[in-house]
């Protein structure tokens, strides 16, 4: 990979102060927080926007939503600064183009065919793993990376699913990715992060960039 180039990291499924503090003192770069009632890692947004107003400059807030309505969106949005909006459903192009933020439409990859439908969409997209039908994201679940060696997108690409210390340095050698995106792989349960694993991923990635 080109070693000029940095890869930027988003923990995901953020619930206490303290876990997103002790990312931010790590340099990762973004915070995510899942506004999906049916996720173990779902907050209130009241809580999302407490957190949110004590992290450092320069650290993103990312609200992670699945198939909302756009009026949920809105109302997430008026308590929460968030810098970015991830969706992580079955939401249109047209959907994203409607934002009023930057958007990250999450991708669910099995097979090649999978990727064909990322064209479709002129904003960032994260590659996760297939779920079972009915599940969105969150089950710590990878997939072929190879499949996406030589996949192309105009808008930055970023890989998510089952991330850990054990497979980060193996991310990285498929390709160059504008970031990687690690809930489970950094926890001691669901929405608990664990300090100690997000400094051995940030130590491992540094490693293998």
């Amino acid at each position: 990979m080109d070693g000029s180039l940095r890869t930027r990291i988003k923990v995901c499924g953020i619930t206490r102060l303290e876990d997103a503090l002790a990312a931010s003192q790590l340099g990762i770069d973004a915070i995510g927080f899942v506004f999906y009632d049916k996720s173990p890692r779902f907050i209130e947004p009241m809580k999302a926007a407490a957190i949110i107003r004590e992290l450092p400059p320069f650290v993103s807030a990312v609200g992670l939503f699945v198939n909302p309505k756009q009026g949920l969106i809105d109302d997430v949005l008026n308590l929460c600064p968030l810098g970015v909006v991830q969706l992580h459903g079955d939401e249109s192009p047209d959907f994203c183009q409607a934002q009023s933020r930057r958007v990250i439409k999450a991708i669910a990859v099995n097979s090649a065919e999978d990727l064909e439908c990322a064209q479709q969409y002129r904003c960032s997209i994260l590659l996760d793993a297939k779920a079972p039908k009915g599940v969105y994201g969150g089950n710590g679940k990878s997939f072929d990376w190879s499949l996406l060696r030589h996949f192309q997108h105009d808008y930055p690409l970023i890989l998510a699913g089952g991330l850990n210390v054990k497979n980060v340095a193996l991310a990285l050698s498929h390709r160059q990715w504008f970031a990687l995106d690690v809930s489970s792989g950094v926890e001691t349960g669901a929405g608990i992060k664990d300090a100690d694993k997000m400094r051995a991923f940030m130590a491992c990635l540094q490693s293998a960039e």
